[in-house]
């Protein structure tokens, strides 16, 4: 089909070229061969008086006019996928469907595991693949590459629609046999203390928590650093090290390990947590279904101790 002399499938092809800024990579990702996508991007270049795509290496360079069609032009696919995807009614019982949602672990674990034990109740042929939170979270949310974010609220994409899900508060986690810390937790023990934080993504950022300390200017001592807060309180045990993690997954990891849950010696602001997703899947049956189970799941979580 052709739209004012230009062949829309080569839309596709300049997707992927402005995305990969590489033939080898955009042909991959069509599954076809080099040579064609280089014809392709030959019309497309004649198409549109421009390079688009210049050699920069082993890679290549986007030309001020490839940089301005790069997101209209995937808005563009991104709405046309919408609206032929577009159904009347949904047979959930029968849907096969692949959604990609970007989370943390600690969301993987309040939210991700009953749901799929919904899924498999009642959407069988739903599957669920899981990505993790990194620095480009709004930006493949836009592109379309995933399908769902679920992020704090303090994260959110201004552009795009969301809804509250829960919210939980922090608290401070010691091994049983940690001498240096009390009933309770005072400032000075906190700050002489060794701590184990978690840093997310790629390049890595604090946590909402140790954001906050660190606005306060409350300088700690960090032993050690880990990508998740699954991975943070096993690493305090035996040690006398102290951890901050959100309430709900403290107080589980309590029943599990040798550790107390303690109060901060500062007041830390509330974590609420969000869902995200594009504006063009607002009407989509299946998705509108799926943000539903995970609304039902956020309102039987219990309320953090």
């Amino acid at each position: 089909m052709r739209f004012n002399g230009l062949n829309l499938n080569l839309l596709v092809v300049l997707d992927a070229l402005l995305d990969e800024k590489k033939i080898i990579g955009a042909a991959l990702r069509l599954s076809t061969s080099p040579s064609a996508i280089s014809g392709m991007l030959a019309k497309l270049r004649v198409y549109f008086g421009d390079q688009l795509l210049v050699p920069t290496g082993r890679t290549m360079a986007l030309t001020p006019l490839g940089q301005e069609l790069q997101e209209p032009v995937r808005a563009l696919l991104l709405r046309i996928q919408a609206t032929v995807a577009h159904r009347p009614t949904l047979d959930i019982a029968n849907e096969k469907r692949t959604f990609r949602i970007t989370v943390s672990d600690y969301a993987v674990q309040l939210l991700i595991a009953p749901l799929m034990r919904r899924l498999q109740a009642v959407a069988p042929f739903i599957s669920i693949e899981l990505r993790p939170q990194i620095e480009n979270v709004h930006q493949f949310l836009r592109n379309g590459e995933t399908d769902l974010s679920i992020m704090p609220a303090e994260f959110i994409d201004p552009e795009q629609p969301h809804e509250h899900l829960f919210e939980d508060t922090f608290r401070c986690i010691v091994w049983n046999g940690n001498t240096a810390v009390g009933e309770e937790l005072d400032l000075d023990t906190f700050l002489q203390s060794g701590h184990a934080v978690v840093r997310l993504g790629q390049p890595s950022v604090p946590s909402l928590a140790e954001s906050h300390l660190d606005a306060l200017g409350l300088t700690r001592r960090i032993c050690i650093t880990t990508h998740d807060f699954t991975s943070l309180i096993p690493m305090i045990v035996n040690t006398q090290m102290i951890a901050i993690t959100q309430t709900r997954l403290a107080l589980d990891m309590q029943e599990r390990l040798p550790v107390r849950v303690l109060a901060p010696p500062v007041p830390l602001p509330a974590l609420r947590m969000s869902m995200q997703w594009h504006r063009y899947q607002n009407n989509d049956l299946g998705h509108r279904w799926l943000r539903e189970q995970l609304m039902e799941v956020a309102r039987g979580l219990d309320l953090p101790g």
